[in-house]
């Protein structure tokens, strides 16, 4: 089981479709990784195509500020799994 994948059965405040949605990711950093790419390269390539999709869907502006919120939530451990360094 991958990370991305415990994560997503360990968070009950995810709706289905974002349950289903990080599923599909998680697959496919699994499958990147059979081929030999490193996560650091997948996790880059989808930051960037996550963000190219929240500027088309809400605007630069919403995506900026979304993305200002990310700080706080990486120090807080929203994104961590495991043990916190």
């Amino acid at each position: 089981m991958t990370d991305q994948t415990s994560l997503a059965e360990s968070s009950p405040d995810l709706s289905a479709e974002k349950h289903a949605a990080l599923s599909y990711v998680a697959e496919a950093f699994a499958e990147a990784e059979l081929d030999g790419l490193d996560g650091d390269c997948m996790a880059q390539a989808a930051l960037f195509a996550a963000f190219r999709e929240l500027v088309q869907t809400y605007g630069e502006e919403a995506a900026a500020e979304y993305a200002g919120t990310l700080p706080d939530r990486i120090r807080s451990g929203a994104f961590t799994i495991g043990p916190r360094h």
